[in-house]
């Protein structure tokens, strides 16, 4: 079994292109030899986003802090901690901080592989 301190992980800037203000910590994924899943910790700076985007894998999400809203072909939903999320396969998704002086986090579990 494998306990970490999520403050102690290293966070790096999402480099994707049409992320703003967007980090990510992974907490679990390939370099702890995890078969299935990698969990990944996001933070949402005051007025940051995700980028707008697809891909081929189910996306799991639980918001932990903040307003996030989820925008998706159906339009924007404003989530709150507690709300769980999830994008089906080629589903188009961003997800936005509308604060402009709170950050907003979230988990974020996706298929092992794609999590390098």
């Amino acid at each position: 079994m494998q306990i970490k301190t999520i403050e102690s992980l290293p966070q790096q800037k999402v480099e994707m292109e049409g992320a703003n203000g967007c980090c990510v910590r992974v907490l679990f994924g390939p370099k702890d030899n995890a078969p299935t899943f990698a969990m990944r910790q996001f933070e949402i700076a005051p007025g940051g986003n995700t980028p707008l985007h697809t891909h081929d894998f189910e996306h799991q999400v639980v918001v932990l802090k903040g307003t996030i809203i989820v925008e998706s072909k159906d339009g924007p939903t404003e989530t709150k901690p507690g709300d769980v999320i999830m994008a089906m396969p080629n589903e188009l998704h961003q997800f936005k901080n509308p604060s402009e002086t709170e950050s907003a986090s979230m988990l974020c579990f996706v298929p092992i592989e794609y999590q390098p």
